[in-house]
């Protein structure tokens, strides 16, 4: 099958299930509700709305209805927030009352009025639903700082100390937009780096609602001495990777697609095409020919195959893409995935960080992943024998 028929049914599949489970909380609130007249008819036409605008939002963007498309995705987003608390809450209420079945142990309060406990239910669940969001929401816009020191023994010409800034998933759209990636811009400045590094998913995926609202503008504030460095992200490639490109390097950023750079004639910065391209080097054909007595720092946005780093004696690796699930319980699925979701580990003398990333994809929240950037004061020896 071609990639079209592949990416089709793929598509298809998603906005199956997508759908039968909105069916499934819809009716369940139906019932809990039992609404009548009008508000029965009230709650329909919202849910239906709800359901639809984010599918739709994505559809108008790309092709460039923004005046709809903006406030959709917006509300959209907010919905696929709190339906996936929806759709945990009303499965637990329902393996609850399947328990109760069989094992009778209702209190006499519940069993006496059903009707009357099933909207007191909705109503308590609805109103936890509503404060998770909103708790992730205001949470989303709390940029963290972690800072690291790490001991590097190799010489970076006459460079003692590099002070890195790392900034991954910053998801550029609707939602993320001037004053998200001012407040984005302010911190990685507040840190007074060396150098910036951004790997991968800058852009959410379609450019329209980025061009529009000139958002790559904010990326020429970013200062540091030595630059500003990034990669592509598996995001990058949704609206097409070649206009992203253009895009992020017209405003000031360095892109390295399977590419090294050797900076200030001390230490080597190595970026990785992401897995979304057709074809890539593996990092052994990348860092061919390099001097790995200086100190090496790689960029792979998605963190698979972390051995290789180390195998390729890589002294620093920087990656993003998991947002570690961005909601719970989302971060055990991304535990199950990657050898390391997020946080900071060694591999001999190879230093891996991934972060949970800055911005947000989908739901402008984060329940369980802070948006983050990462400091790294990285120290060097005074030579290659210390």
């Amino acid at each position: 099958m071609t990639r079209t028929v592949i990416f089709i049914l793929v598509v298809s599949l998603i906005f199956s299930i997508y759908g039968l489970a909105n069916y499934y909380v819809f009716i369940r609130g139906l019932h809990a509700l039992r609404l009548v007249g009008g508000f029965r008819i009230a709650y329909i036409s919202s849910f239906v709305f709800l359901a639809a605008s984010f599918i739709a939002a994505m559809f108008l963007e790309r092709a460039d209805v923004i005046s709809i498309g903006m406030p959709l995705n917006w509300i959209g987003s907010f919905w696929l927030a709190a339906f996936v608390y929806f759709l945990l809450i009303v499965a637990a209420v329902d393996l609850i009352r399947l328990l109760n079945h069989f094992l009778h142990f209702f209190p006499q309060f519940i069993t006496s009025d059903p009707a009357r406990a099933a909207r007191v239910t909705a109503v308590i669940v609805i109103s936890i639903v509503v404060m998770v969001v909103v708790y992730g929401f205001v949470n989303a816009h709390i940029i963290r700082v972690r800072t690291f020191d790490v001991d590097i023994a190799k010489h970076a010409g006459g460079r003692k100390s590099l002070n890195i800034a790392m900034a991954s998933d910053i998801h550029l759209s609707s939602i993320i937009n001037n004053g998200r990636i001012a407040a984005i811009v302010d911190k990685l400045n507040s840190l007074s780096p060396d150098i910036v590094l951004l790997p991968g998913d800058i852009l959410d995926g379609d450019l329209n609602p980025v061009v529009r609202q000139n958002l790559g503008e904010a990326l020429r504030q970013i200062k540091a001495p030595l630059g500003v460095y990034a990669i592509t992200g598996n995001h990058e490639f949704i609206g097409g990777v070649d206009k992203a490109c253009k895009y992020i390097s017209d405003h000031g950023v360095t892109l390295l697609r399977d590419t090294t750079v050797f900076i200030d004639k001390s230490f080597y910065v190595v970026g990785r095409e992401d897995m979304s391209a057709r074809k890539r080097k593996t990092l052994a054909e990348l860092m061919y020919g390099i001097d790995r007595s200086y100190p090496v720092i790689l960029m792979d946005h998605q963190p698979f195959h972390l051995e290789q780093a180390r195998e390729n004696g890589v002294d620093l690796q920087l990656s993003g893409h998991t947002h570690y699930g961005q909601m719970w319980p989302f971060n055990y699925i991304t535990d199950m995935i990657y050898e390391l979701a997020y946080g900071y580990m060694v591999k001999g003398s190879t230093h891996i960080y991934v972060s949970s990333g800055v911005g947000t994809w989908g739901p402008p929240v984060r329940i369980v992943a802070n948006p983050e950037v990462a400091y790294f004061r990285l120290h060097f020896a005074d030579n290659a024998n210390e």
